[in-house]
Formats: structure tokens, sequence, C-alpha cells
């Protein structure tokens, strides 16, 4: 069985659990860490960004799970799918946080940031910024700004694939729809032999907008096409039916339209996602989750030396395994 049958079927039986590392996260060691923790939690996708030294850490931590994985006693047959995350001008997972001028040192952002990523000096490591904007929600001296990072994307993405990228993903929840489409034409044949996604979500586009931005990418990518249900992005903080309804919402809507689409449940995502979608009868063939996946090892993974730790490895995969399974029952390994 080739890979791509692997991924059809993992979303046939809606046993596709994919980690979020961040689609702005550039922090590769942390990637890293991620991915190794996740592996052995049985995620089968790790989401990073269009960096090609991400993507070879990615792998890098995939394959130190697979090798560590005897130690818990468990051998992992299906190798994680690594899906680089592409961002148009304007969506928020690929913005990078700038401090201006205006800054008064208050602090304030330095409390928030849930990446570590603003120093005591109030300049901002862009590696580590993913872009959620809590920096600027808090500040009351409109001293944040953003910018996208102007990139070469053919040749990134080409490299990224060679590094091990299967699949790749836009997020491409804005207006513009004639950009939003050429960057899709490239990706879909650069990524031609294995799934393409789009990411959407209603922020910029009423329900038959995102109908017919669906209906436009299946005519490109067919059968290859996923779309994932970005409900409320980068949201899912807390651990209750409320902070994950819009995801769910969305994937209601798209599937009500019968577009003949796999979806992926995202954007506020958390251990309540898959048992709220049974609950309204919302079908879907698996759930994504960032925010809430990181947040929740954290307390291990931040700890120095922590990939030579076996006690706090353990301690982490137990956590992060409960999360999968909340999400898709049984793991398939």
């Amino acid at each position: 069985m080739n890979r791509f049958d692997v991924m059809t079927g993992l979303l046939a039986r809606r046993k596709f659990f994919k980690l979020v590392c961040g689609a702005g996260n550039e922090d590769a060691e942390e990637v890293k860490k991620l991915a190794f923790i996740y592996t052995l939690a049985g995620a089968k996708g790790m989401d990073v960004s269009a960096n090609a030294d991400v993507v070879r850490k990615a792998a890098s931590g995939i394959d130190e799970a697979i090798a560590y994985a005897p130690k818990l006693s468990r051998k992992i047959a299906i190798r994680p799918f690594i899906n680089v995350s592409i961002g148009m001008p304007g969506d928020p997972h690929v913005r990078k946080a700038m401090i201006t001028e205006k800054c008064v040192k208050c602090g304030a952002c330095v409390g928030q940031c849930r990446t570590g990523a603003i120093t005591a000096e109030f300049k901002v490591v862009e590696a580590k910024c993913i872009g959620c904007g809590d920096c600027d929600a808090v500040c009351a001296f409109g001293a944040i700004k953003f910018y996208h990072k102007n990139k070469d994307l053919r040749s990134i993405l080409e490299e990224c694939k060679r590094c091990g990228a299967e699949q790749l993903e836009l997020h491409a929840a804005v207006p513009d729809s004639e950009a939003v489409f050429e960057e899709w034409k490239m990706i879909d044949a650069i990524m031609s032999d294995g799934y393409v996604s789009m990411c959407l979500d209603r922020m910029h586009l009423s329900d038959s907008h995102l109908r017919d931005r669906i209906r436009k990418a299946k005519e490109i990518s067919k059968e290859r096409l996923i779309i994932q249900a970005d409900g409320v992005p980068m949201s899912g903080g807390k651990d209750d039916f409320n902070t994950t309804l819009q995801a769910i919402a969305i994937a209601d809507i798209i599937m009500k339209s019968k577009l003949g689409v796999k979806v992926l449940l995202s954007g506020g995502t958390n251990s309540l996602t898959a048992k709220l979608a049974d609950m309204c009868s919302v079908d879907y063939n698996g759930v994504t989750i960032g925010t809430f996946a990181r947040g929740i090892i954290k307390e291990w993974t931040e700890k120095d030396g922590f990939l030579a730790d076996p006690g706090r490895i353990s301690k982490a995969v137990e956590r992060a395994e409960k999360l999968v399974r909340d999400n898709i029952g049984d793991i398939i390994w």
C-alpha cells in the first residue's frame, strides 16, 4: 500500500490526528520535541512551517520516536505525515509581530505571549512568533505591528518536499480569491502525488463564498483535496465545548453542502472536539489540534534536557496520547 492510500484509509476511518506545531513556528528544536512526543502518542500528522530546516527537525523527531517506541512497549508501523503550511498575506497563521517605538515597556505583552517570543528587552524573536495576536490584544499603547515574510515560495516548498514533506496546506481565509488560486495551482502542481489541503475560516468569507472556494479548489485537486475547517484560528486555550463550537459549525456547513471533500476539524479544537461533533451528528475525517495540544505538554517539554529524561518523556506522552484518544478513539499504530 502506498502512502497516499495509507492516508486515505486513515481519513476514511476517522483515525487521523494531526498536531499543529505552528504555521509560523520556526523554532526547529521545539518542533522536533513536539514531533517526537506526538509520534509516540499516536498522531499521524505533523503540521509545520514552510521552512526546510523545520521539516528536517520534524523528520528527525519522528525518526527518534520510532526508535524510542519499544521503550514504551509499542511499535509505530505508520510513519506520521509531515504537512507544510503556507499562508497568504493577511492570514494570521504566518504573520510576525514587531514592537514599535510606541512601546512603553509595561511588560503586558511579555506575560501574555504563549510562545515566549518576546524578550525582556521587548524584542520579538521571529522564529518563535506564531502571529497569534495575543500581544496586540493586551497592548494599551498600539505598539504592536504585524508583517508577512516574503518568500520564494516555489523553491522553498520544493526543498521542503525533498526534506520529507508529503502534504501541503494553504491557509486561504483571505478575501482575494484570485491570489489564493494562483498559489493553489502552484501548490497542487508541486504536491501532485499527495494530499493538499486548504484551511478556511469564515472571518472574511460568507457561507456561499466558502462553498464556491471549495468547489473551485476541488476542480483543481479532485480527490486529493482536504478542507481544514478552521473554527476560530489559534483559539484552543480552553478545554470546553464553547471553545470548539465554531470548528464544528464550519464543518457542518461544508458537510451539509455535499461538496464531496474530506474535512479536518481545526481552530479552537481541544479534548472535546470529536465528542461535540458526534453529539451534533456532524461528519468529519480527522482532527487537527495546535494551541491546546502544545499547551498540555509544555510543563515537561520546556525543561532543559527533556529528550534525555525518560520520566518526563513518559509523562508527556501519556498526556498527549489521552488527547489523541479523546478525538479518534483507538489508535492505529
